[in-house]
């Protein structure tokens, strides 16, 4: 009886210290390591409001049944955890334009140019605030 719990014993404390690296050396090995997206998936700010309801960059949009939002580390979060938050994100639609599948983005990735993504800093030019001249008066 006492070597068969000793054999446990030790495949059990095998386990977990297997268990302890991979815990401890997994968030040191994601840093720094921008992950591959793909060709067609957009960049946007994207707040959740009231799941499956959000705004992406400021316009309403939906969350499809099944969305998969994935957090810096390329796990799975539930939409309800991100309530109220802006996120710089990448995603893509479903065929019905809802937001299928969403990845936030580490700052690393955030630094890569994406199709989608708005002018976010605080320079404005003189040129987007005045008013574009009128055509020619013809009645001279």
């Amino acid at each position: 009886m006492n070597r068969c719990f000793s054999r446990i014993h030790r495949a059990l404390s095998h386990v977990a210290w297997g268990s302890a690296l991979t815990l401890v050396c997994a968030p040191a090995l994601a840093q720094g390591v921008v992950r591959n997206f793909p060709a067609n998936a957009l960049r946007g700010v994207l707040q959740v409001t009231t799941p499956p309801l959000a705004l992406l960059d400021g316009q309403a949009a939906r969350l499809s049944p099944g969305a998969r939002i994935k957090n810096t580390s390329n796990l799975i979060v539930m939409s309800a955890t991100l309530v109220n938050q802006p996120l710089l994100v990448n995603y893509l639609r479903d065929p019905q334009g809802m937001l299928h599948e969403v990845w936030i983005l580490t700052p690393a990735e955030a630094q890569q140019k994406r199709a989608g993504q708005q002018n976010t800093g605080n320079v404005r030019f003189e040129s987007d605030t005045q008013p574009s001249p009128s055509a020619p008066d013809s009645s001279r």
